[in-house]
């Protein structure tokens, strides 16, 4: 059986489905495939759908079954190697959950990622101290001292991504409530956040809009969660959303199209971008 490891990185998600179409172009099933290879149909499964590692040795022998030509396999054999490669941020596999391991993989590779947040500013736009202050109030679980450290670590080197020559578009929707919740630290670590929001909303690939409270009930009232776009034709739209332990990750068009949907209704409702810089400037000077 291929050997699970912490989480997928999107390039193993993109040739996990490319294995897929190629097997069912070929007009083998899945228990014809692991037939091959003396394995469960289950393992095949696992591999399409990059719940565990892609062995190169099966992948080899995979492509010669599904009649792929020999430049087309060296090729894809060369894409499984790299995809293999752990992630910058298994570093942080001390404190990093398995399950948001993904999360950050994805946000690497997407070209565009829309998300709305209720409660905090996004995680990719938050300044060191704001996020030690919500970390240490106990949002991540654990407190220790060492482990929020590594959290705000973490946090930092996923800001990378911004400062990329083609970094993704980033169209983020904050509620109100992540201004009026007061973090610890005193005014001071707001102002700063508040700056760093209004430099980042000054950007070309940066969208800040903020849900004001005249706004009422909308349908994200439920809960945080995160749209990922890609550049790869194989990669469809997913979106993130996540709860106390976990998380879940979406990728069926009825769900995308349902939270795209409410995205657009929420872009369209909530405070434009100039009155973003508006609302900011002026809870700037009150802070």
């Amino acid at each position: 059986m291929s050997e699970r490891r912490p989480a997928p990185t999107v390039g193993q998600v993109v040739l996990g489905k490319r294995l897929q179409e190629l097997r069912e172009a070929s007009g083998l099933g899945r228990d014809e495939a692991a037939q091959v290879l003396r394995v469960t149909a289950a393992t095949i499964r696992r591999m399409e759908t990059a719940e565990v590692a892609l062995k190169i040795p099966y992948v080899q022998v995979l492509l010669e079954t599904y009649g792929v030509p020999d430049d087309e396999a060296a090729a894809f054999v060369s894409l499984t190697e790299e995809a293999n490669q752990p992630g910058w941020w298994q570093r942080f596999h001390d404190v990093l959950p398995d399950w948001f391991s993904l999360y950050v993989s994805l946000e690497g590779a997407a070209r565009i990622i829309r998300s709305y947040e209720p409660h905090f500013v996004p995680g990719l736009l938050q300044t060191e101290e704001y996020a030690r202050a919500v970390m240490r109030a106990g949002t991540i679980g654990q407190t220790g001292p060492q482990t929020v450290e590594r959290h705000v670590s973490l946090r930092m080197e996923r800001q990378r991504l911004l400062e990329r020559p083609d970094p993704p578009h980033l169209w983020v929707i904050m509620d109100e409530t992540v201004l009026r919740r007061p973090v610890s630290g005193g005014g001071v670590v707001m102002r700063d956040q508040v700056d760093r929001l209004l430099e980042f909303a000054e950007r070309d690939r940066v969208t800040l809009q903020i849900a004001e409270f005249a706004f009422g009930p909308h349908p994200g009232t439920y809960a945080p969660f995160t749209l990922f776009r890609f550049g790869e034709p194989e990669l469809p739209d997913m979106v993130y959303t996540e709860y106390l332990s976990g998380a879940l990750y979406l990728d069926s068009r009825t769900e995308v199209a349902a939270h795209l949907e409410v995205l657009d209704h929420m872009s369209t409702a909530a405070a434009s971008a100039e009155r973003t810089k508006k609302i900011l400037r002026e809870y700037r000077e009150t802070c």
